[in-house]
């Protein structure tokens, strides 16, 4: 017998997942967690719990927070912690900013989705007490710097096995490095712009401004949950292995905008009130692709630029800028893109069931690719686990609203190109000499391994999935599975069962 409860409805949490964890006290029984890990994020109906010792398998993605209706599924919080650091004289906080945060942010306090609120962002951070605001759109320049030259490698010298998939999102490593541990060759080995961001900080910038590295408490502010798990993958000490000083990670915590939101409220910032502030000047500046990485489709855009420019020695122009095939909803988008007469193959998938039909596909000689971005969430990060639940289940005219802001920003920027980040030329020159180089590949790079283990003797188990009847409310688009009762009341906003619609035969 399992030790978890109410497995036939709902998914299991280990009471010691790093990233999301449940409150059982608000737990409604809805199943809506236990829909979308076995749809949308696959993971659920993938396994059997026998077989894996009542373990659950997670990539903690957070998408189960995301379409909880009572919020009893939350990201697993820190910022408790990094309030005490900001307490302690001798510990200097620094902040981490993701891109999708700033169009994400505003909604908890009102705002329309998609309202761009970067000079916010950094303005409630300076207000909780930090000591320096970095943007992490700086390490997504040096993410797309490094991804770009290892795919051109690729291409040109054979050096490891196409298509390369990109490697930004940690929900989608684990679930390969779980689920198609055959295919882990074909994996980027760059590391994330998060992972890049936190040892950058404990040497170049810790160097620069004169700051002892052990007193630097690094935090992420991201959209994604799955952060949480990354950060704490035990390989993410590489600062510590070139500075000699063991124990010490790259990145101390991570916190989501949800979060941010919340400490703001208990801290009784007043949002609206804020005024725009700018990032610290050292790692503060960033290109339009950096921008782009949040979306679905901004990672391919962001590395063909630069791949573009490592091939032919000049900037793409017109309408290489506005990859409109690249862009858009569809889960599997491809394309062919021409670079100086050669064609490379691309494609953008989002959804990690969409991901694993491609995995398939390319694993069966199906599918012919040189390049995939995949990010486990819809949307892209702009729909991470940890963004504001404007209403449950989230709808795509948010996403797209969130989108369009970041794509918005880029196309509004001179600087367009992650290889002519002044910044990231500068970290090269004084640091990481050349993408690809011996230091930048200790530094920058990464490895990942087989968990195919953790499934235990039965390996993949791939459950059917019911057709069930469900009943969407007109209101709020909450989804209930099953049979309404006379007395049915909607868990999120309250109204009666006549303001739900018959969904028949959806699939669970």
């Amino acid at each position: 017998m399992s030790i978890h409860s109410f497995i036939d409805i709902r998914i299991p949490i280990d009471p010691n997942n790093p990233a999301i964890m449940r409150h059982e006290e608000l737990c409604i029984k809805c199943g809506a967690c236990r829909r979308v890990c076995e749809t949308d994020i696959a993971v659920g109906r993938l396994y059997d719990l026998e077989s894996t010792g009542d373990l659950p398998i997670c990539v903690h993605c957070g998408q189960c927070a995301n379409v909880c209706p009572p919020n009893s599924i939350t990201e697993r919080y820190e910022y408790p912690d990094i309030k005490e650091a900001i307490k302690d004289p001798d510990k200097i906080v620094i902040f981490n900013t993701s891109p999708s945060v700033r169009v994400g942010l505003g909604e908890e306090f009102g705002l329309e989705p998609g309202t761009f609120v970067e000079g916010k962002v950094v303005a409630a951070l300076r207000a909780l007490g930090a000591d320096y605001v970095l943007d992490t759109n700086f390490a997504a320049d040096l993410t797309i710097t490094e991804e770009a030259s290892e795919l051109v490698d690729r291409l040109v010298n054979k050096s490891k096995p196409l298509p390369q998939f990109t490697s930004c999102c940690p929900a989608w490593v684990k679930f390969v490095e779980t689920f198609f541990p055959d295919m882990l060759p074909h994996v980027s080995s760059v590391k994330s712009p998060i992972g890049m961001q936190g040892p950058t900080v404990k040497t170049y910038f810790a160097k620069k401004q004169n700051i002892d590295p052990r007193k630097i408490v690094n935090v992420a502010v991201t959209p994604c949950t799955a952060k949480k798990f990354e950060i704490r993958r035990e390989e993410m000490c590489d600062a510590g292995k070139e500075l000699g000083i063991p124990d010490m990670r790259d990145m101390d915590h991570v916190m989501t905008t949800r979060e941010l939101a919340k400490w703001l409220r208990e801290e009784g910032v007043d949002f609206d009130a804020l005024q725009d502030s700018n990032y610290d000047g050292l790692m503060g500046a960033a290109s339009g692709a950096g921008v782009i990485f949040g979306n679905t489709g901004g990672v391919m855009e962001a590395a063909a630029r630069s791949a573009y420019y490592y091939v032919t020695g000049e900037n793409p122009s017109g309408d290489f800028l506005n990859k409109r095939e690249l862009r858009g909803m569809n889960g599997i988008r491809s394309a062919t893109v021409d670079i100086a007469g050669t064609p490379v193959r691309v494609a953008v998938v989002h959804g990690i069931d969409n991901a694993k039909k491609m995995l398939e596909d390319v694993a069966a000689g199906k599918r012919d690719f040189d390049f995939m971005e995949v990010m486990a969430c819809r949307g892209g990060c702009i729909g991470g686990g940890g963004q504001p639940k404007t209403i449950v289940p989230m709808s795509d005219d948010i996403r797209k609203a969130r989108i369009a802001a970041l794509f918005k920003k880029d196309s509004d920027m001179t600087l367009r190109f992650s290889h002519d980040n002044p910044d990231i030329i500068a970290v090269y020159k004084e640091q990481y000499d050349k993408p690809l180089s011996p230091v930048a590949e200790r530094m920058l790079h990464t490895g990942f391994y087989s968990r195919s283990n953790d499934l235990g003797p039965k390996g993949i188990v791939e459950k059917a999935l019911s057709n069930a009847v469900k009943h969407l409310c007109i209101v709020c688009n909450y989804e209930h599975e099953g049979d309404l009762p006379d007395d049915f009341i909607c868990p999120v906003c309250g109204v009666t069962k006549e303001n739900f619609k018959l969904m028949v035969n959806t699939v669970n």
